[in-house]
């Protein structure tokens, strides 16, 4: 299967906010952002039961930067997709936010209502994670069946 998950307000607190990983010297002197508590070990658990992990984000932040991050907090991202990169791939007419359907994505985590309206009208599984909501990545390992 493959699980992709949005960053900002969902994983990267923004408007949004929620408990963050301490980072290291190393990842503060690189200015890496902060991840949501669980996210590391969600994101291992995920790939060691066999699945791929993928970043699919409005964001304008390059792919590169995006892998980069991750990659010091310990996890190897299987893709990253950005703003431009769904833009050169996704070409319907009304183009939502975000189309996982392009990308072979199974189920895409996310934070935002707009992206579970999307996901009902163009038949795709989403998981929306609040903000106050504590055992998020528990409700995520259990939509993964």
């Amino acid at each position: 299967m493959i699980i992709s998950f949005d960053l900002d307000d969902t994983l990267i607190p923004g408007i949004r906010q929620f408990e963050t990983v301490e980072r290291t010297f190393l990842q503060k002197l690189w200015r890496v952002e902060k991840l949501r508590v669980g996210t590391i070990e969600l994101m291992k658990a995920c790939q060691a039961r066999g699945h791929k992990v993928y970043v699919y984000t409005t964001s304008n932040r390059p792919p590169r930067r995006i892998w980069w991050m991750f990659y010091l907090y310990g996890i190897k991202l299987d893709k990253v997709i950005n703003q431009q990169v769904h833009n050169q791939v996704v070409r319907i007419p009304a183009k939502p936010s975000k189309y996982p359907p392009a990308f072979k994505i199974d189920l895409h985590i996310d934070d935002s209502k707009g992206v579970e309206m999307e996901g009902e009208t163009y038949n795709f599984r989403t998981v929306i994670v609040r903000e106050d909501n504590p055992d998020w990545a528990v409700d995520i390992l259990a939509a993964l069946g």
